[in-house]
C-alpha cells in the first residue's frame, strides 16, 4: 500500500483509463505490453489484486487495504521503490560537488526510436557514457575517470515522446594511476560544445552501423528509410544539427544529490497530482513551461489522445532505465569508488561520510517503519480514533479472472502475462 492513497487526488490516470480506455483500444490497437500496463494500473489497489484487513487495537475500526500492482509505469507504485533505491545508492555518494548533465535526442529521431526502442535507447546510453568518459579522460579537460548515474526519460512536460538522459556526474575523478583525486573546477564541469559534438557523432555512427547491419525495424512512417538514398537524406542533416546538451550548476552537497535523484529515478510519464480534471472527454493537466522560466501552466487534450501519449512511454520488457558508469558501475563500487572515498576522506577528514553499503543492506525493518523515519507519517496510526494502531487481522483474496468481465471485457488479457 502506498501512503499517498490517503491523499487521493480528485482525478487519477486509472479513472481516465476506466472511462476512455475502451475507446482508445478501438482507435489504436495497443500492443500487448501497453495493454498489460493498462490492466495493471486499472487493477492497482482494487479487489482484483486482493489485500488485507486491518483493525485498530483501540477502537476496533476495520480497514481493507488492497495490494499494489507494482508496475513501474504506475503512478501509485513508485514512492516506496524510489526511497528503497535511493537508500542503497547512499553508499555510492562521495563528499564532493555533483553535476547534472542532460543529453537529448533530436525530434527527427522520434519515429525511429518509437519503432526501435530497445536498440536506440541502448545506443543512447552507450553514446552518452562514452562521450562523458572520453572527454573527462582528456588531460586538458579533466584527465580523470569519473562516475555517474544515467536515468532515461522518454517524455516531455506535454507527455509527448521526448527521449533524453539525466546524468548525475561526480565533480572530478580518479587519476589514471588511481593514486589521487582530480577535482573539477568549482562551477565548470566539461565543455558543452565538445560534449555536444562528440555525443552527436557517436550516436549517429552507431545508428549508421545498426542500419548497415539490418538491425533497424523500418515500418509505417519510417518505411521509406529502407531505401539507401532516403536513409542518407535523413541522416546527413542530423550531422549538421546542434544537438541539445546542457549542464546545470553543481549541487550544493552530496545530501542534496540524494534528494534530487529521487525526482528522476522512479518518475513516470505523468503523476496523478498533475491531473486536474476530466470533463467532457477532455483531460486537463499541469506542466512547466521551460521557455518561460518554468512557469506553471495548464494543458487540455482529448482523453483518448492523453492515453495515447501516456502509453508512448511503456518501456520494453526488462529494459534497464537506470544505469551506472565509471566509478559508480557495479564492478567498481567496492574497488575504485572505495579508493576515491579514501582519498577524499584524507583530503577532507571532517566531511560527513555516507553509510557503508553493508549498513544500508542490513536495514531490514518493516516498510512502514522506514516510511515513518523518512516522512514522519505513521501509516499504521488509526485514521478513526488517532490513538490506536492498525493490526492485520486477515487477508482479502483476489478476485478471479472474471473480474475483468462486463464493462472491462475489452481489457481481458489474451496471454498469460
Amino acid at each position: 500500500m502506498d501512503p499517498a492513497a490517503n491523499n487521493r487526488p480528485p482525478c487519477e490516470l486509472a479513472d481516465i483509463l476506466r472511462a476512455h480506455g475502451e475507446q482508445y483500444c478501438r482507435q489504436y490497437s495497443p500492443s500487448p505490453a501497453q495493454k498489460k500496463v493498462m490492466r495493471h494500473i486499472l487493477q492497482c489497489r482494487t479487489a482484483a489484486l486482493g489485500g488485507h484487513l486491518d483493525q485498530c487495537d483501540a477502537c476496533g475500526q476495520q480497514r481493507i487495504s488492497f495490494h499494489s500492482c507494482r508496475d513501474r509505469h504506475c503512478p501509485k507504485c513508485q514512492s516506496i521503490a524510489r526511497h528503497d533505491w535511493l537508500e542503497k545508492r547512499l553508499a555510492t555518494l562521495l563528499p564532493i560537488p555533483y553535476f547534472h548533465v542532460v543529453f537529448t535526442l533530436p525530434h527527427e529521431l522520434n519515429a525511429l526510436a518509437l519503432g526501435n526502442q530497445t536498440l536506440l535507447f541502448n545506443i543512447l546510453f552507450a553514446s552518452v557514457a562514452r562521450t562523458l568518459q572520453e572527454v573527462a579522460a582528456t588531460p586538458r579537460h579533466l584527465g580523470a575517470e569519473i562516475g555517474f548515474t544515467a536515468v532515461l526519460h522518454s517524455w516531455g512536460q506535454n507527455v509527448l515522446f521526448h527521449p533524453h538522459l539525466h546524468c548525475v556526474v561526480t565533480g572530478g575523478g580518479l587519476s589514471p594511476d588511481g593514486q589521487s583525486w582530480i577535482a573539477a573546477r568549482e562551477k565548470f564541469f566539461l565543455p558543452i560544445p565538445v560534449l555536444r559534438v562528440l555525443f552527436r557523432g557517436k550516436f549517429l555512427d552507431a545508428l549508421r552501423q545498426a542500419y548497415d547491419a539490418g538491425q533497424l525495424k523500418l515500418a509505417g512512417s519510417t518505411a521509406e528509410l529502407s531505401q539507401p538514398r532516403a536513409w542518407r537524406q535523413f541522416l546527413d542533416p542530423l550531422y549538421k544539427k546542434n544537438w541539445v546538451v546542457y549542464a546545470k550548476p553543481p549541487f550544493a552537497s552530496p545530501e542534496y544529490v540524494f534528494r534530487y535523484l529521487g525526482r528522476y529515478t522512479h518518475r513516470v510519464a505523468i503523476s496523478n497530482q498533475r491531473i486536474l480534471a476530466v470533463d467532457n472527454s477532455q483531460v486537463t493537466f499541469t506542466l512547466k513551461n521551460y521557455s518561460a522560466q518554468g512557469r506553471r501552466e495548464q494543458m487540455t487534450v482529448d482523453a483518448v489522445e492523453f492515453i495515447r501519449r501516456f502509453l508512448l512511454h511503456v518501456l520494453p520488457q526488462a529494459f534497464t532505465r537506470i544505469r551506472h558508469f565509471g566509478l559508480c558501475a557495479g564492478r567498481n563500487v567496492k574497488t575504485k569508488l572505495q579508493t576515491a572515498r579514501a582519498l577524499l576522506t584524507a583530503l577532507t577528514p571532517a566531511a560527513p561520510q555516507p553509510p557503508t553499503s553493508a549498513a544500508v543492506e542490513k536495514d531490514d525493518r518493516p516498510w512502514w517503519q522506514r516510511w515513518l523515519d523518512r516522512t514522519g507519517i505513521d501509516i499504521l496510526a488509526c485514521p478513526s480514533c488517532g490513538r490506536g494502531r492498525l493490526v492485520r487481522c486477515g487477508d482479502v483474496q483476489p478476485l478471479n479472472s472474471t473480474a475483468l468481465e462486463g464493462p472491462l471485457a475489452w481489457l481481458r488479457p489474451n496471454d498469460t502475462s
